[in-house]
């Protein structure tokens, strides 16, 4: 077994792990960095969806590191796609045309860009990356983690050892590994006061995950064959959908009404054939999270748009992928689910024009950076949770509860962030919470854990609640914790305090503020309201 000895190492290669690594290396530090897939950027790239942001993306409230990402992604196509002369003189250009975001892109014009940020630190010697490697063990000695195991695909293991350790993964997999005090699904209505948390506990009950695709459409039949669990998805209805799972039907995440969705394949923008209405949100599944629209390029470069497929109907809800013995079957389902809406898409789906399927639909695995056509790792939603020197509750940020739009602050604030707390269907057979938020900040000791001394979160694993993660789990939410995350490690590393010495320390915690302000973390909102 080799081992390597970083400053800081950080176990998960999503977008919070990416920002903690920056944030260690700008502030000249060491790292090891690990990832299970062959692509960094987790959300964005290996499970394929494009940024979840906030109305006020394009002014304020996100990182200075996040913004390079974005502006990257923007600077990558005008250098090498040939764009359409509008296209190019749009200063925020939406390469995709989707509804979700402004920003919707392939996502692998995002791994280009976060090599890209990487690259001096690779070549410098002070970032290793290992892909293709998930944590087998921890070695923890009281309240210390001494070493990391991480294991590849072949079964060969190396030890990191760090003085700082950072659990950057999708489900938060350091935590029991390490004997951490973690959660994990919906605490009760007694445990936190929250207005939407049930009256009973249900740690199984999270949020559900979802397999996402890329397709596009040509001439041809690129029909999948029909998976072997197609009979089961194609019958199978939640209680409160309104029809079966293999249907453009789902909830109004606001309503809870059962809503039929349309879908237009390849629309003609300069018709305009679908009213604001059709195009509104979801509604509309091929532009809602388009990734590349025909007409963002030069006539001919594209043969159809290019659809990245996160949709209610591909929500699983049949069982938790982390802390049950059966994870690895709900998993498999997962992909399962997915494979037969693809196959449902193609033969049964009803059509505007009174047909039924479009064997035109492809599958674009290259898009993706697989054979199959679905993302490399699923779209995790809800992580394990640490145990934190604050937990976040509904209370704090919800408009309805805090009784005020105005945003949340909080004194030790290392950063901002906004989204409405939006909690998609649960294995627990809970439908949607969506719930006007606050404009809200993130504080540090949201990100401390009660005990462990050198352990952090660096993802969607901090101090929140089943309710509130709902609204601190996007994109730019995320990475504004990893670089936080990552500069907290430095400050401990120079002072040999330990986190919760920083966080419960005024002047420690105005130190770490001002280090992040010089890095360029927004710690406060100006005068905005929620939604």
């Amino acid at each position: 077994m080799s081992t390597l000895r970083p400053d800081v190492a950080i176990i998960g290669g999503g977008l919070g792990g990416v920002a903690a690594a920056l944030s260690v290396l700008r502030l000249g530090r060491t790292v090891v960095l690990t990832e299970p897939t062959a692509w960094l950027g987790g959300q964005l790239t290996a499970q394929g969806v494009p940024p979840d942001e906030h109305l006020w993306v394009e002014q304020f409230g996100v990182t200075r590191t996040y913004r390079a990402l974005r502006d990257g992604i923007r600077a990558y196509y005008r250098a090498h796609y040939p764009l359409s002369a509008a296209a190019r003189a749009d200063g925020r250009l939406n390469p995709g045309r989707g509804n979700v975001s402004r920003l919707c892109h392939e996502p692998r014009v995002a791994v280009a860009v976060i090599e890209q940020l990487l690259a001096p630190y690779r070549s410098s010697g002070r970032l290793t990356v290992l892909h293709h490697v998930e944590p087998s063990g921890v070695d923890v000695a009281g309240d210390t983690v001494r070493a990391v195991v991480v294991r590849d695909d072949a079964g060969d293991e190396t030890r990191i050892e760090a003085p700082i350790v950072l659990d950057a993964t999708e489900t938060g997999d350091l935590l029991p590994l390490a004997g951490a005090e973690y959660v994990t699904g919906s605490e009760s209505h007694a445990d936190t006061g929250e207005p939407h948390a049930p009256a009973v506990a249900d740690p199984l009950n999270m949020q559900a995950v979802t397999w996402c695709f890329a397709f596009d459409h040509v001439a041809g039949d690129h029909t999948i064959p029909r998976p072997p669990q197609y009979d089961h998805w194609r019958s199978w209805a939640p209680d409160f959908w309104g029809a079966p799972l293999l249907s453009f039907v789902a909830p109004d995440p606001r309503t809870l009404e059962p809503v039929a969705r349309t879908m237009h394949v390849n629309p003609d923008p300069r018709q305009r054939p679908l009213t604001t209405q059709d195009l509104a949100g979801d509604k509309d599944l091929w532009v809602f999270r388009r990734i590349a629209a025909r007409a963002t390029f030069e006539d001919g470069f594209l043969a159809s748009d290019i659809v990245l497929a996160n949709w209610p109907m591909l929500d699983y809800l049949g069982g938790p992928i982390t802390e049950t013995a059966d994870a690895a079957e709900h998993l498999a389902a997962t992909r399962s689910l997915s494979l037969s809406y693809v196959h449902w898409l193609q033969t049964e789906a009803p059509r505007p024009d009174g047909g039924h399927g479009w064997p035109g639909l492809r599958l674009r695995g290259d898009v993706l950076g697989t054979s199959d056509g679905l993302a490399m790792a699923p779209y995790i939603r809800e992580s394990r949770r640490i145990r934190a020197l604050r937990t976040i509750v509904e209370q704090d940020i919800s408009v309805e509860a805090g009784g005020t739009a105005e945003p949340a602050r909080f004194d030790d604030s290392v950063g901002v962030g906004m989204y409405r707390i939006d909690i998609h269907p649960t294995t627990g057979g809970d439908n949607y919470i969506d719930v006007e938020c606050r404009p809200f900040e993130i504080p540090l000791t949201a990100l401390v854990p009660v005990r462990l001394a050198n352990l952090l979160p660096a993802g969607k694993n901090i101090g929140t609640t089943h309710i509130t993660n709902g609204a601190y789990r996007l994109h730019p939410v995320e990475w504004n914790i990893g670089e936080s995350a990552g500069a907290l490690a430095v400050q401990c590393l120079e002072t040999g305090l330990r986190p919760q010495d920083v966080a419960l320390s005024n002047a420690e915690t105005r130190t770490l503020q001002a280090t992040l302000t010089e890095l360029g973390v927004e710690l406060h909102w100006p005068d905005v309201r929620g939604y």
